[in-house]
């Protein structure tokens, strides 16, 4: 039998019970358009952890305190500090694959100004710092290399600070007062959004790491320090030539080392891990749907089988092969899951984009998802039309035709 006439024959077929056939394709529509939505949601969740990591910085790489034995017992990153301004100032002489280095002096105070206040977040870096963490000013400039040897009261404050002592206004001239110690603002950064661990980026000041030691956390540790390469490939040996120039900063000499190195890629894999498994989870649970809609399409088929089995006998009768009324039955039954595939692809498109409006979330689906949703109810329609489409096939003609 001609592809052409089995398929006009399942359209007649299909369109003779419209009803039927709509609340039969219905698991398939709504298991595809489920699978697509929790897709887009997982993809545009990744997308967006992706994003929120590469704002952190180019080619960045973390020197953090801790990861070494303490009586027997590994006291883990971050355990205790023993980096200092010697560690960044020794790797930034001696390191080759490095195109910028900042100690980090962390703390959290208060800021006042305008009669306003708010509890910060100040951290005291270098002159390299904009271009480690790929950061632009928006108005003013970063201070320089003289403030810091100055040990100036200089400040550089993000979008958030503005939006919530100045009111949105331009600060640069302004003074503010950190803790009990006056700054003037020099500069303003350009607004990065929110980091992969949820904390805005923009809720910071940033002054001079000599004035940051002196004037405000009086600790001679410091928590971290960054740096960057020129080019991603040079990240991997970066991190070897810093680990040996810590060893040696650390007078070591074979003992465990007491700092941990992390690089941008690192980081993005260890935030990306969680999504890509909540992802993988939902879409499994979507399919679930799929099941159901198959299982409804091969309950369908059965009481097809049954209530044409007069035909099936006429056509075996004249001539007709068991192989014709397999595959009959199963262009039936793959047709119906294709359309009800087509049908769910753009209730799952559609519903997407509704759940990035409503929620603001980023999804993404992408074009390989689609097509392997179409392509899965295609193979739904297969297997759970196989069999009864072999019932069919196997029905005995004179026994068939005396079906009443």
């Amino acid at each position: 039998m001609k592809q052409s006439t089995l398929l006009k024959l399942a359209t007649q077929s299909i369109a003779k019970n419209k009803m039927r056939t709509m609340l039969t394709m219905l698991g398939i529509v709504i298991g595809v358009g489920a699978v697509i939505i929790m897709v887009a949601i997982g993809n545009g969740a990744q997308t967006a952890v992706q994003k929120q990591i590469s704002s952190l910085g180019t080619n960045l790489i973390i020197v953090m305190p801790g990861n070494f034995q303490q009586g027997g017992v590994s006291q883990g990153q971050g355990a205790v500090s023993r980096l200092t301004i010697d560690d960044a100032d020794r790797m930034k002489r001696d390191a080759t694959l490095l195109a910028g280095v900042s100690p980090v002096v962390q703390t959290r105070t208060q800021v006042i100004a305008s009669g306003t206040n708010w509890r910060t977040s100040i951290q005291g870096v270098s002159t390299d710092f904009p271009t480690i963490r790929d950061w632009t000013m928006s108005s003013g400039d970063f201070f320089t290399e003289a403030d810091i040897r100055s040990s100036r009261k200089v400040a550089v404050v993000g979008a958030r600070i503005v939006q919530n002592l100045f009111n949105g206004g331009d600060p640069v001239g302004s003074e503010i007062q950190i803790g009990k110690v006056p700054f003037t603002i020099v500069g303003v950064l350009a607004e990065k959004g929110q980091n992969a661990g949820g904390m805005d980026q923009d809720d910071v000041v940033l002054v001079p790491y000599t004035t940051a030691q002196s004037r405000l956390s009086g600790n001679v540790r410091i928590g971290q320090i960054v740096a960057s390469t020129a080019a991603a490939a040079d990240i991997p040996a970066a991190q070897e030539e810093i680990a040996t120039i810590m060893r040696e900063s650390h007078k070591l000499d074979g003992a465990p080392d007491d700092f941990t190195v992390r690089n941008q890629t690192e980081i993005a894999a260890a935030a990306t891990s969680t999504t890509r498994v909540m992802s993988a989870l939902l879409a499994a649970i979507a399919s679930i749907s799929l099941l159901v809609g198959g299982i409804g399409i091969m309950n369908i088929m059965l009481v097809s089988v049954t209530e044409r089995t007069r035909e099936i006998g006429i056509r075996l009768a004249i001539g007709a092969r068991g192989s014709d009324v397999l595959t009959q039955f199963l262009v039936e039954s793959i047709v119906m899951s294709v359309l009800g595939g087509l049908v769910g692809l753009t209730v799952g498109v559609g519903g997407a984009m509704l759940v990035a409006k409503l929620t603001g979330w980023t999804v993404a689906t992408p074009l390989s998802a689609l097509a392997l949703a179409v392509g899965f109810s295609a193979a739904v329609g297969v297997f759970f039309g196989f069999y009864p489409a072999r019932k069919a096939a196997a029905l005995n003609p004179i026994q068939a035709l005396r079906y009443e």
